[in-house]
């Protein structure tokens, strides 16, 4: 395992016990986020660093009983608090990284990415791996329950124009990783950047 991935994962076992209770107004802002997403009955979706799987059940409730929900995640300790937390009902727990998923190419309708982008060791090729695992024509959701500005100030830091979720700057790295983006929120109570796979 890289340092990078190491530095990850003692990051989220760290803070896995008690990650829910820390934020636990988030829920409707993650259904609100899955709804955006367009999911139909039936959809086959990857929720990609799914943490303690809080997008599981809305994920679940979007596809249904025909559908297929998948949660991987890097760190043990997050797919342990899911199940702790029952979400493992919602959906497939997979401890995996999502530099190489252990899915098919061109297989899923769309990847949901809570938090994720920030912990990504290579952004661009990480990118890229969601696009392989889906269709083209598929949709990914970049999410996080508060603005850009708002996490900042929470981490007591600026934003800077390098700043990879800065709508120019993912715009880009989006275009060149096979998607293209078709919205872009960022406020204080919500970011999602909504994107396409490119045929």
């Amino acid at each position: 395992m890289s340092d990078d991935h190491t530095h990850v994962q003692e990051f989220f076992t760290a803070r896995a016990a008690d990650w829910d209770s820390r934020f636990p107004d988030d829920g409707p802002a993650y259904a609100a986020a899955v709804a955006d997403l367009g999911l139909r009955p039936g959809d086959r979706v990857l929720d990609a660093g799914c943490g303690t799987g809080r997008a599981l059940t809305p994920l679940r409730a979007a596809v249904g009983p025909t559908g297929v929900v998948v949660g991987a995640d890097l760190t043990p300790a997050m797919l342990r608090a899911a199940v702790q937390a029952g979400r493992d009902r919602d959906g497939l727990l997979a401890l995996a990284d999502v530099s190489a998923l252990p899915v098919r190419s061109s297989s899923l309708d769309a990847v949901f990415a809570a938090g994720l982008i920030a912990h990504l060791p290579r952004p661009a090729d990480n990118l890229r791996e969601l696009a392989r695992v889906v269709r083209p024509g598929g949709a990914l959701a970049l999410f996080h329950p508060i603005g850009r500005a708002a996490l900042a100030a929470r981490q007591g830091r600026q934003i800077t124009p390098d700043d990879l979720r800065a709508e120019p700057n993912l715009r880009a790295m989006l275009a060149g990783s096979g998607w293209r983006m078709t919205s872009y929120v960022d406020r204080d109570d919500r970011f999602l950047a909504l994107a396409v796979k490119e045929a």
